[in-house]
């Protein structure tokens, strides 16, 4: 009996724990939440994990890039973007793909040491991936997903093919390579967004 009680006892009190530690969780669909667009984890051009719910509240670039490309100079208008409105609220992500034409074939060092040394990118670069096909990483088959991105959705066609998310965690544009970072329609949808607070 002195059994029982004890293991009684010992449920009541974890439980009681648990139930601290519940509450200093922030609740389901509370304001920490992070927006579907921003749910994912992935690996920075270093190897390390970056929770993408930390770009939460800002305007967001997702742009798959390319050291050997026709579109490779992107990198210069993409970094004069960071460096004029990054304090308004601006992240630019990069994420290398190697799936056109074989145009990013560096390692990941290799593709880092490029982007500083021709472009001094400041901006955020990710770990190499694919973004189509079934090895396409999470983040990106949500991107290009009829039923979780059905206004832009549609396989990547090119490197430097970019997203925008809007404050509000949602995707609010898709501009194909030829389109520039900083050409008037992509300028104008980007001070739109940053104006929303």
């Amino acid at each position: 009996m002195r059994t029982f009680a004890s293991v009684v006892l010992a449920f009541a009190l974890l439980g009681s724990v648990g139930l601290a530690l519940a509450a200093e969780e922030p609740a389901a669909g509370g304001d920490d939440k992070a927006p579907a667009a921003l749910s994912f984890k992935v690996q920075d051009i270093a190897g390390k994990e970056v929770d993408l719910s930390k770009y939460k509240g800002k305007v967001v670039i997702v742009v798959n890039t390319a050291s050997n490309c026709g579109y490779t100079p992107q990198y210069e208008a993409l970094e004069k973007l960071h460096e004029k409105y990054a304090d308004k609220g601006l992240a630019i992500v990069g994420f290398p793909c190697n799936q056109f034409l074989g145009q990013e074939p560096g390692s990941n060092a290799e593709i880092a040491e490029f982007c500083k040394a021709n472009y001094n990118v400041q901006f955020d670069m990710m770990a190499k991936v694919d973004v189509n096909g079934k090895n396409a990483s999470d983040f990106y088959k949500f991107l290009t997903s009829e039923t979780t991105n059905p206004k832009f959705a549609g396989p990547i066609k090119w490197n430097f093919t970019k997203f925008v998310i809007g404050r509000n965690g949602e995707v609010v544009s898709r501009y194909e390579p030829a389109i520039a970072p900083d050409a008037p329609q992509m300028i104008k949808r980007l001070e739109t967004e940053l104006a929303k607070k």
